[in-house]
């Protein structure tokens, strides 16, 4: 199905300005941990295999939107970040805007300022255009609220939000919803999509909707290698289809795991997905690492300690060198002991963003 096709459900031709307003909007939307991964996309960003994630809280892009009519007769954009020029993401949203246009076809009659910033470091393995790029779907489906009278639901409205984050990046259309939410058809659930979200939190022990993700920052730099260009690369990789089949069996194991409450089973399928991904980094050609030394060494801490003291924490890995330390709220006194002890001084400049399971984006 390509972008054309997918896009056909949700064109709206009325959605056109007869007063062109002008005014103010601001989003706070969170990236999100894959706990499952998704590593690999067919065209039209459609996943390879479904994958479920953790909605954090504090690691956020705060998104301001002035718009007012545009005086060219076609979309207008100027996009800042941390109070930069940033051209490379202007053109990305430039080509966005313009994929999009057939589902708010007002987007043709603004001119859109931008100004964002993130509370974690750019480009470093923490789900940057995630917070982003939802931030950007939540503020176009809260233009479309507002002045048209539609996505007057909930659902609805984070539905398309959804779908319009994943147009930008994949892993933003789970970053809309609350606390737990899948991307990609999953076997015995209906109401997976490929094409959105879906929350799942209803779905799982409580507990997990106390959880902690403490991000230990190994290193700030922007990784050698882009997210984009790392899913291309999976492409020819010998280990690629065993990779697919294994996620879509990993996703079924962990919502059964969570609806059960099994952290110990929870934390070997966290990890395993963890360091499955970045393996298959490891056999692209070209092949390329993320981690660094202070990864390895904080991974075998946490788990001479979970072996020492049989508590469940255990580490996730985005794409790049930096740890998510996972953990219920129940041992959190124990672990912050344990992370100032052993794993702070492994980090850049004894930086760690603490933050927990989140309740999404949110129009500020």
């Amino acid at each position: 199905m390509n972008i054309a096709t997918q896009i056909e459900s949700f064109r709206n031709e009325g959605l056109r300005f007869n007063n062109i307003p002008s005014g103010e909007l601001v989003c706070h939307s969170p990236s999100n941990i894959a706990l499952v991964k998704y590593w690999g996309k067919i065209d039209a960003q459609i996943p390879c295999n479904p994958s479920v994630s953790f909605t954090l809280n504090n690691a956020i892009s705060k998104t301001k939107l002035n718009y007012q009519p545009s005086e060219s007769g076609k979309f207008e954009l100027e996009f800042l970040f941390e109070n930069q020029r940033n051209p490379k993401f202007e053109e990305k949203i430039m080509k966005f805007f313009q994929s999009i246009s057939e589902v708010f076809p007002f987007i043709n009659q603004l001119k859109f300022s931008f100004e964002s910033e993130n509370t974690f470091p750019h480009s470093a393995g923490i789900a940057s255009s995630a917070s982003g790029m939802s931030a950007i779907a939540m503020i176009l489906c809260e233009l479309e609220k507002q002045h048209f009278g539609t996505l007057q639901e909930k659902e609805e409205y984070l539905q398309k939000a959804s779908f319009i984050a994943r147009l930008g990046s994949g892993s933003a259309c789970r970053s809309v919803y609350p606390e737990l939410a899948s991307w990609g058809e999953i076997k015995g659930y209906d109401n997976t999509s490929n094409l959105y979200a879906t929350q799942m939190n209803a779905e799982v022990d409580n507990v997990f909707a106390t959880y902690h993700d403490d991000i230990l920052i190994v290193d700030k730099k922007e990784k050698s290698v882009s997210s984009r260009a790392g899913h291309d690369l999976m492409n020819g990789n010998p280990y690629a289809e065993p990779r697919f089949q294994q996620g879509k069996e990993n996703v079924v194991k962990i919502i059964d795991i969570m609806k059960a409450g099994d952290l110990d089973a929870f934390n070997s399928i966290v990890e395993s997905e963890a360091l499955t991904l970045h393996a298959m980094m490891m056999t692209s050609n070209p092949y390329f690492l993320l981690m660094r030394p202070n990864t390895v060494k904080i991974i075998e801490k946490i788990f001479a300690y979970r072996n020492d003291t049989k508590l469940p924490v255990c580490f996730t890995l985005d794409a790049g060198p930096n740890i998510h330390l996972l953990y219920p709220d129940s041992i959190k006194m124990e672990i912050k002991t344990f992370i100032e002890a052993e794993l702070r001084p492994l980090t850049y400049e004894n930086t760690i963003i603490e933050d927990h399971v989140g309740q999404g984006s949110k129009i500020i």
